[in-house]
């Protein structure tokens, strides 16, 4: 069985530092906020290319926090695409403001630039773009656009950690928003999360939020929460982040792998020259998604589906999104996740594209 995911698998080589870091964690008797957490905050915003770093509870709240860290007015609305996972949309709910959902580019799964000016209204504060699968999204032309209409930029970069759009990584173009579930590329051994950003007086106002709104000990100077992230969990991401680069250049060749041998009837990433994608999914595109979803399944070979359900189509959001969402719609019925994980081998991928190629013929 090539299964899509082996977490014990994956981790398997960090096993040792992991039982080290946990021992000293266990000992220290710090187990809220301390140096690991720290650490781990000056270490993942250099490698991000950013100011500062913050850590919270996971990328959701990550979300959450960055969004109230602006304080928009009631009743703003903030745009979004329309076939992000549900937790980009969540965010802006729980902060009480409108999601805007615009299409995506059909090619790179992200927002397209093209249609965003057309949902901008007086009312539109930011711009929350997702970096799809471990794609960066064209930023330069979102970059113009919110100049143009003096817009915040706000970046969900849970599936994007070390992608690069022109040399620049994600979460250094707005104020970036990171998950480290465990089956990210940088996966804690739990939830946890990160807000990077170049901006003194936010990240004050981040720290404060994510610890009941106070900067100072039983003092609350503003509405916040208990979204730390965890002193141990901060202990093993910094160790994890050691091997980060190993894990984006094995995924990128077992991506290769994919482009080199699956038949061209089968719709892959878009690739370009701009784009330096990390793969934390690899999805191709297939009318007869469910079909060879089974097929695969009964050839030992686990997927995924990334995401079956678009956010239009959410019992959650009836209320709350209106509209069609063709393009949308298209994705998620099509979509298939191959595995392509750090614990997969080449040779794995090159049996998955073999058994790939012999479906429907």
């Amino acid at each position: 069985m090539i299964e899509y995911e082996n977490l014990g698998r994956v981790n398997e080589i960090l096993f040792d530092k992991y039982q080290e870091k946990f021992k000293e964690f266990l000992q220290s008797g710090w187990y809220v906020l301390g140096n690991n957490v720290a650490t781990f905050e000056r270490e993942f915003a250099s490698y991000c290319d950013v100011q500062s770093c913050v850590g919270v509870a996971s990328g959701l709240d990550a979300l959450i926090l960055a969004i109230d860290a602006f304080a928009f007015p009631k009743e703003s609305e903030i745009i979004v695409p329309s076939n992000t996972y549900i937790a980009t949309i969540l965010a802006i709910v729980r902060n009480g403001f409108k999601p805007v959902l615009v299409e995506p580019d059909i090619l790179t799964y992200n927002i397209d630039p093209k249609k965003i000016e057309e949902k901008i209204t007086p009312k539109t504060k930011a711009i929350l773009v997702v970096h799809l699968y471990g794609k960066a999204c064209d930023m330069d032309s979102i970059i113009d656009i919110a100049n143009k209409y003096d817009l915040k930029i706000i970046e969900d970069a849970a599936q994007a950690h070390g992608a690069m759009y022109k040399g620049k990584k994600v979460g250094s173009f707005g104020i970036g928003c990171f998950s480290f579930y465990p089956t990210k590329n940088l996966g804690a051994l739990g939830d946890a999360g990160a807000i990077t950003l170049d901006d003194t007086f936010l990240e004050q106002k981040l720290r404060a939020l994510r610890n009941y709104g106070s900067s100072t000990k039983y003092y609350n100077d503003d509405l916040g929460y208990n979204s730390r992230l965890d002193e141990i969990q901060a202990g093993f991401l910094s160790i994890k982040l050691t091997l980060l680069e190993e894990i984006t250049v094995h995924k990128r060749t077992l991506a290769q792998c994919y482009f080199e041998h699956l038949e061209p009837r089968y719709i892959m990433p878009a690739q370009h020259s701009d784009f330096f994608d990390v793969f934390h999914i690899f999805a191709i595109r297939h009318p007869k998604r469910d079909a060879l979803k089974a097929y695969l399944l009964d050839h030992d070979i686990k997927t995924e589906i990334h995401y079956p359900l678009p956010p239009h189509r959410q019992k959650a959001m009836q209320n709350i999104i209106s509209g069609e969402y063709p393009i949308a719609q298209e994705i998620h019925d099509t979509i298939l996740s191959l595995p392509i994980s750090y614990g997969h081998t080449l040779e794995q991928i090159r049996s998955v594209c073999d058994v790939i190629n012999r479906f429907d013929k």
